[in-house]
């Protein structure tokens, strides 16, 4: 039995933050973004907005495609690393809002590669039957965490949710294999200081502004190109199909650069590329499922078609995934 994507939704905030915005607040440029990052524009959620908020709106989208209600969700995963608060998870929270009153909930923390880590996650409850129904949402509300004085990171960051449902597959479709990695030795490539039990929140991680995300930008886009080639051309080998079977690529929408990258060393065109990091920016654990989404929406994606899934965060993780749809 395999394990496969019966519906699929996402929601942004409506807040427009334009490079030009941007301009005003940091020594920086529309054209410097555009030509180091492809992001024109990001989405920013308002005051009182919280993760749990947008995750609720992907995943009441995702419930209508897969033609359920949150009552037949048996369990419910959230990749964030922007919960609502550090306790309960902001799964609890989706859950009492959705009154899916039967689902257990809890939240996965793999930065960007939280969505397909939790893949891995919904597959092997779904082929172990121990659920037979999981929705999976990635939901990230970065603004919260972006110094906005960081001309290096602030450009990068916005706010969505996307979200899946996962189902049992009486055929060959569905999820033929879900590959995550880790490397805790370079962690500081890309954290979030304080806030935790390393650094407590106090006078002084305020002031020297360690809540906010920082990251060694050079170091990490070397890393993330060399290993999302490795992991697909990895997981391609595995399922013995070539990249040419494969329909659409649906990467994590870090850096249009990356993107480009790793699509050209699996020489394939970027036709067959999902890229939205033009308009929402880097949103995370959130990035993935909102591409597949629109990808889903424009028709992009048929009955039969191979899809990959490839993400890089901090950890740093890195995954990819092969999905039959």
């Amino acid at each position: 039995m395999r394990a496969g994507i019966t519906g699929t939704g996402s929601f942004v905030p409506e807040k427009v933050l334009t490079n030009h915005d941007i301009e005003k607040m940091v020594d920086t440029s529309d054209e410097w973004i555009i030509e180091r990052t492809g992001i024109r524009e990001r989405r920013i959620a308002e005051d009182g907005i919280n993760t749990s908020d947008l995750a609720v709106e992907a995943a009441k989208r995702a419930l209508d495609r897969a033609c359920l209600r949150a009552r037949d969700i048996d369990l419910i995963i959230v990749a964030t690393v922007t919960g609502d608060m550090p306790l309960p998870s902001t799964a609890c929270f989706v859950q009492k809002k959705l009154k899916a009153k039967k689902a257990a909930a809890f939240d996965i923390n793999a930065a960007c590669s939280g969505f397909t880590f939790g893949l891995s996650v919904a597959n092997a409850y779904i082929k172990s039957c121990m659920a037979k129904r999981v929705l999976l949402i990635g939901a990230e509300t970065l603004s919260r965490i972006t110094d906005w004085e960081d001309r290096s990171t602030c450009v990068l960051l916005g706010d969505g949710a996307g979200a899946v449902v996962v189902e049992p597959s009486d055929n060959d479709s569905g999820i033929w294999s879900v590959d995550i990695f880790t490397d805790g030795s370079i962690w500081n490539l890309l954290n979030v200081p304080a806030g935790g039990s390393a650094f407590p929140a106090s006078e002084e991680t305020v002031k020297n502004r360690m809540h906010f995300l920082k990251m060694k930008g050079n170091e990490t886009f070397k890393i993330a190109v060399r290993t999302l080639e490795k992991a697909v051309v990895d997981t391609l080998k595995k399922n013995r199909i070539s990249a040419s079977d494969v329909s659409l690529l649906v990467p994590h929408q870090a850096n249009l650069r990356i993107i480009q990258a790793t699509a050209k060393r699996l020489n394939m065109n970027m036709d067959k590329v999902v890229v939205n990091v033009d308009r929402y920016g880097n949103t995370s654990a959130a990035s993935i499922p909102i591409a597949l989404d629109e990808a889903c929406r424009q028709g992009r994606i048929r009955k039969g078609d191979f899809i990959l899934l490839e993400s890089f965060g901090g950890g740093l993780t890195w995954s990819s995934a092969l999905i039959k749809w």
